[in-house]
C-alpha cells in the first residue's frame, strides 16, 4: 500500500495521512519495514548531529543495491528544512541519482 513519509524531528505534516519519523534511524526503519513511499517529504535537521542526509544516503544505496527497484519511477520529494544549505544538499544529492538513474 502505498503511503508518505515526513522526516521532521519537531513539525507535524499538514495532515493524518502521513508516516512520520523523528529521527534518521526511525525513518530508515520505516523504509526498511514498509519499502519506499511515494512521497518523502524532508527536514534536514533531525535534533543533535542527525540530518536527513542520512536518509537520502541510504535511500540511494538501497536503490542501487536493488538495481534501480527500490526507488518507484513515480516517486516525489519536497524538503520543508529551514535550513538553507542542508535543503541544497538533499535537493542536489537526491536530484543527480534520480537524473542519472533515469538515463540508464
Amino acid at each position: 500500500m502505498p503511503y508518505r513519509l515526513f522526516i521532521d524531528d519537531i513539525r507535524d505534516p499538514v495532515s493524518d495521512d502521513w508516516q512520520i519519523a523523528r529521527t534518521s534511524a526511525e525513518a530508515i526503519g520505516l523504509l526498511e519495514k514498509l519499502g519506499c513511499p511515494r512521497e518523502i517529504s524532508f527536514d534536514h535537521d533531525l535534533g543533535g548531529d542527525d540530518t536527513a542526509m542520512v536518509v537520502v544516503r541510504w535511500l540511494i544505496d538501497r536503490d542501487l543495491d536493488s538495481g534501480g527497484r527500490f526507488i518507484p519511477p513515480n516517486f516525489i520529494y519536497s524538503i520543508h528544512s529551514a535550513n538553507p544549505v542542508g535543503r541544497e544538499n538533499i535537493r542536489g544529492l537526491l536530484d543527480q541519482y534520480l537524473v542519472v538513474r533515469g538515463r540508464t
